[in-house]
C-alpha cells in the first residue's frame, strides 16, 4: 500500500509540475495539444491522485505500525508465558526420594 500511495503521489506531482512549467500559456501538456478543459481535468485528476496517494500511504503506514506493535506485544507475552511455564515445571518436580538422596 505504501508503494501504491507513493506512486500515485509521484504521478500526480509530475502531471501538476508539467502543466505549470511546460505549457507556456498554451493548451499543451507534455507536448500534446489539449483544450483548456482537458488540461483542467488532468489537473483535477492529478490533484485527486495526490490526495488519494497520501491517504493510502497514511493508511498503510498506520497498518504496518499496528502490526509491528502487535508482534512485539505477542513476543513479549510469549516470553513471559515461557518463563512462567518453566517456573511451574520446576515447582512441579517431586522432591527426591530416600534412595535418590543417598
Amino acid at each position: 500500500m505504501v508503494i501504491l500511495g507513493l506512486l500515485l503521489i509521484i504521478l500526480g506531482v509530475i502531471a501538476i509540475l508539467s502543466a505549470i512549467f511546460v505549457s507556456e500559456g498554451r493548451g499543451e501538456l507534455l507536448g500534446i495539444d489539449m483544450s483548456t478543459l482537458s488540461v483542467f481535468l488532468v489537473g483535477v485528476a492529478a490533484g485527486a491522485a495526490v490526495l488519494w496517494g497520501y491517504s493510502i500511504l497514511k493508511w498503510g503506514t498506520k497498518r504496518g505500525l499496528a502490526h509491528r506493535r502487535e508482534r512485539k506485544e505477542l513476543s513479549r507475552l510469549s516470553e513471559k508465558l515461557d518463563r512462567v511455564d518453566g517456573d511451574r515445571r520446576e515447582d512441579d518436580t517431586p522432591p527426591p526420594t530416600r534412595d535418590e538422596r543417598t
